[in-house]
């Protein structure tokens, strides 16, 4: 076992003019100087995301026919085929406090609250308040970021909520997030000009990188190297897309930085979120796919018609052969995201093995906007607390809180109902 010559902190950066650059778990960090493999999974931080689609899912193909351990994977979660040992799904649950004639803005508000919106009559100061947010109470103060709200709609989304009447922002723009990960300055716009005038923010850490590198054991050494790679990879992506919006803008006024592909910036988006997870830049993260009401067409599948016309199907088996087709999408552009983290070493384990992912809608059938049973999956093994590899079936109008509550409880979260929450399931 290989010794390290000298102990690094855990919030060690790396730092330039205008950059600074968190690094992944070494076994440099660990305060016995022995390697992380020995650390148990217990001592490593949990981590959530909270990955929502609009317009629910055709749900006969969502949900395996079977429940248990020997469920044949459905159509449009099957890509995630590969990582079906970190997969529990979870059928049946309702969201009962969403159900309104008004649909599309409760789908937003009440996914990750479970009650009324505040506007509708709530009244209570905690009621609103979203599990990503209760969590980041408890564990963000221990980021540089308590949590991160992320998008890749034009209009922005509201799943996440501080208080039950200040909704967090959601940044949709590749090239802001990448700054608020790496980069210094009191204000966006003090990044920016600090970024345009030093260029690359590795270019600006790479003396300093070379340094620390001369004194970390060789496992170390390879870790830094990739991980700084992978920061490369994304930055020159970064650039690419703002290289293209500015040359030939297809969206009038779309942001500089928003790539014009959309695969692209799912990717982009999802590699951030990766990142910001192995340097333990942030251990909450809301990401929305989409908007409620989103009129985005998938002409990259071939799709001309707007999703939101769309998802009000009628039933009819052409239109929902090509929801199902853009609900699948979703699901491809996702799972890469899951394959770095379980690609990613950490400790004994992966990252993907520490975090608790919920990936889902508020929404089930949209023909009928209803919320009931909702499309729900997680991925992750909560730090060895969630056992996966299942497809858990639940009685219908089985409370979608009391799923909250679980994530809750399997990563040590002191916070015992959310909504109309009755306890936790104790299968997941």
């Amino acid at each position: 076992m290989y010794i390290a010559r000298k102990h690094l902190s855990r919030r060690t950066v790396l730092r330039g003019m205008g950059a600074s650059i968190a690094l992944p778990l070494l076994d440099a960090m660990n305060p016995a100087a022995t390697a992380w493999a020995q650390t148990p999974a217990g001592a490593t931080p949990p981590r959530f995301a909270f990955v929502g689609f609009p317009h629910g899912a055709v749900m006969d193909r969502w949900s395996p026919a079977q429940a248990g351990a020997d469920y044949v994977m459905s159509p449009i979660l099957e890509p995630l085929a590969p990582f079906r040992e970190h997969l529990t799904i979870v059928s049946g649950l309702r969201n009962r406090p969403a159900e309104t004639p008004e649909p599309h803005g409760h789908v937003e508000m009440t996914w990750l609250s479970c009650v009324t919106p505040w506007e509708f009559g709530v009244i209570h100061p905690e009621a609103g308040v979203t599990a990503d947010q209760f969590i980041a109470r408890h564990i963000g103060a221990e980021t540089r970021l308590p949590s991160l709200e992320l998008t890749t709609s034009q209009n922005g989304a509201r799943l996440a909520w501080r208080t039950p009447k200040q909704p967090l922002p959601q940044e949709g723009n590749p090239r802001a997030v990448f700054y608020k990960l790496f980069g210094q300055g009191d204000t966006e716009e003090e990044r920016a000009a600090i970024l345009a005038e030093t260029g690359s923010i590795l270019d600006r850490v790479q003396g300093q990188a070379s340094r620390l590198q001369a004194g970390l054991g060789v496992s170390d050494r390879v870790v830094v190297s990739d991980y700084l790679d992978s920061v490369r990879e994304i930055e020159r992506r970064v650039e690419m897309a703002s290289s293209q919006d500015n040359s030939a803008l297809e969206i009038p006024d779309a942001p500089v930085g928003r790539p014009n592909d959309l695969t692209e910036h799912f990717r982009i988006m999802f590699d951030l979120m990766a990142l910001a997870f192995q340097a333990d830049l942030t251990r909450v993260i809301t990401f929305s796919m989409d908007r409620e009401a989103s009129m985005r067409t998938y002409t990259n599948l071939g799709i001309s018609e707007a999703f939101h016309p769309l998802s009000h199907h009628g039933n009819n088996p052409q239109k929902l052969d090509r929801l199902a087709q853009i609900q699948r999408y979703h699901t491809e552009v996702f799972t890469p995201f899951v394959e770095r983290l379980a690609t990613t070493p950490e400790a004994e384990c992966t990252v993907l093995d520490h975090s608790t992912i919920l990936f889902g809608s508020n929404m089930s059938n949209s023909d009928r906007h209803n919320n009931d049973p909702l499309p729900s999956a997680i991925l992750g093994h909560a730090r060895g607390n969630i056992r996966g590899g299942q497809h858990l079936s639940y009685p219908q109008d089985t409370r979608f809180s009391d799923l909250l509550v679980t994530l809750f409880d399997r990563n040590d979260i002191p916070v015992e109902s959310i909504g109309d929450s009755g306890g936790a399931l104790s299968e997941v």
